[in-house]
């Protein structure tokens, strides 16, 4: 079908009357291009959307190259490929801006990240860095997640007042006093800035024979062991992983943290902090560290200025074609360090999960780029200040001039799941503009209850049914705590089946999912939301079953 204005063509519309029957190779446009799309059974990884951008999804990734796109939408409006097509048609536009400079995605997890890492690639384009909240510090694969009480805490700016006294102290079991013979003559220093002048006016008041210039005698004291084992002792080598276990001690957490954070916070945070030897940090740590390695002020190695590959002497270059750039480019971003900060684009998806120091960790990286900024309120885990939150955005957004666009239409879920999850949306949120869903498949979702005994056996049937069910990928989406627990339950099963917790399972897709104990998951605001977007993964199939059947918000 061709639409038309006169002598100008204004819409082109190719109708499947079987999507079936349509040949893989077959490059059709418009909604039924796109509906024949996702009627076809998903992969592991997440799939370009090229043959079937829309309009109002164009117009997002064709958004002026400067400034900040900020793209909002419910869950299913193809956010996160508007994004990712947005950075390879940047690329694309001008590559020695972007490619040059470096385009940095953010994600919330790293089972996120894993899911787009082929989008880009499958575009033409790998020199984007592609980075999870967890792994933006370099040196740490975060995935531990803490209480939302407590990750709302850690993700206040008032940690970093906490963070400034901690890497302001002293070195816990630090000694306070050096104490030491000197040919026969016992002498003390307190501290070190004068230690050397202390010991040495100690040496010359005795007048104590043979004693040398005060040179001499700085660099015999500089050779002996026991003063070596004091300085190593009273000055140690700090890192902000050091710095930040400090935080595991009561006594120290409650100094540093007395009138910044209020005593019920200080209580729910003790004990937080415990497991960062054994198990490493959270990922709200990660930010954590970030704020106390630039509070430390450690030398940052001087970027190498890359060598043009094209340089023959002073003012000849050698004759190159786009793939001979292309590719200089990519070796100019494999040869970037490992904690670079000066991209010239930067892409935030699922951005309503930043906490406000992730936005400090996130902006130290974008001082100088356009960004990029994906997502929807509505499914926002965060349960802190919200005004605090968007401080922090706007300063690391800076002034740059904002474009914004909404996604209204919801392509992933059949109309019957998604009525599922605007009905739990809509117990908090009652007049929350909802994308409309534009499928509809006639298989309603369904609901189980199970006794405590009786779950796991009846988790493992319904996921080998939707196996049976569908062609596609199944989610068996938990509860956080309870991940490694119901991961046992369908163990063996096919690769297609991956399991995820509510917050993992955040930008991802499914073509059936198992969501277990939902009960579990909406217990306040934060997780009602939460179970929102766990609702909200699926293309064909939803099925929801735990121990209460009063789930329902």
């Amino acid at each position: 079908m061709i639409q038309s204005s006169r002598e100008r063509v204004t819409g082109i519309e190719d109708d499947l009357l079987d999507p079936e029957a349509a040949p893989p190779g077959m490059r059709v446009v418009g909604d039924g291009a796109l509906l024949a799309s996702l009627s076809k059974a998903t992969g592991h990884g997440m799939r370009d959307i090229v043959a079937t951008i829309q309009r109002e999804q164009d117009d997002a990734i064709r958004s002026p190259a400067g400034g900040v796109t900020i793209v909002t939408g419910g869950p299913g409006t193809g956010k996160t490929a508007v994004a990712l097509h947005r950075a390879a048609y940047l690329l694309y536009s001008d590559r020695s801006r972007f490619a040059g400079g470096g385009v940095l995605v953010v994600g919330p997890s790293g089972v996120f990240v894993e899911y787009i890492a082929t989008v880009l690639p499958s575009l033409g384009e790998d020199t984007a860095t592609l980075r999870s909240l967890g792994t933006l510090v370099p040196g740490w694969d975060a995935t531990r997640v803490d209480s939302g009480e407590v990750a709302a805490i850690k993700g206040s700016l008032r940690m970093r007042r906490v963070l400034e006294r901690a890497s302001h102290d002293g070195v816990p079991g630090a000694p306070t006093e050096l104490r030491l013979l000197y040919r026969c003559l016992l002498v003390r220093g307190h501290g070190f800035d004068r230690v050397f002048d202390a010991l040495w006016a100690q040496a010359r008041d005795q007048k104590l024979s043979g004693l040398p210039e005060k040179r001499e005698f700085e660099a015999e004291l500089a050779d002996r062991g026991d003063f070596r084992n004091f300085l190593r002792a009273w000055w140690p080598r700090f890192t902000p992983m050091r710095v930040l276990g400090w935080l595991a001690d009561r006594g120290r957490l409650r100094a540093y943290a007395n009138g910044v954070l209020s005593r019920e916070e200080i209580e729910i945070l003790q004990g937080s902090f415990d497991g960062l030897d054994e198990h490493g940090p959270t990922i709200a740590d990660v930010a954590l560290l970030d704020e106390l390695d630039e509070l430390m002020g450690r030398p940052r190695k001087p970027q190498k200025k890359s060598k043009n590959p094209f340089h023959v002497r002073d003012g000849v270059q050698e004759v190159s074609t786009f793939a001979d750039r292309q590719a200089a480019a990519r070796t100019q971003h494999l040869q970037r360090e490992d904690d670079y900060r000066d991209f010239a684009h930067v892409v935030v998806d699922e951005s309503q999960d930043v906490s406000p120091m992730q936005w400090r960790m996130i902006g130290r990286r974008g001082q100088y780029a356009s960004w990029t900024i994906v997502g929807d309120p509505a499914q926002t885990a965060w349960s802190g200040d919200p005004d605090e939150l968007d401080r922090a955005r706007e300063k690391a957004l800076g002034s740059r001039k904002r474009n914004s666009y909404a996604l209204t239409t919801n392509y992933r879920n059949s109309s019957e799941i998604f009525a599922v999850a605007a009905g739990v949306i809509r117990a908090i949120l009652p007049d929350l503009p909802l994308p409309s869903a534009v499928r509809s498949t006639g298989v309603d979702p369904v609901d189980l209850v199970a006794g405590a005994g009786s779950l796991p056996a009846t988790v493992r049937e319904l996921t080998e049914k939707q196996l049976a069910d569908v062609d596609g990928t199944i989610g068996v989406i938990t509860p956080v705590p309870r991940r490694d627990e119901m991961a046992a339950w369908v163990t063996g099963l096919p690769e297609r089946v991956q399991v995820v917790t509510a917050l993992e399972a955040k930008g991802m897709e499914y073509d059936a999912v198992v969501l277990v104990e939902p009960g579990e998951i909406a217990v306040d605001r934060a997780g009602v939301r939460t179970l929102y977007v766990a609702l909200s993964r699926a293309t064909q199939r939803l099925t929801t079953v735990g121990t209460n059947p009063d789930w329902h918000p």
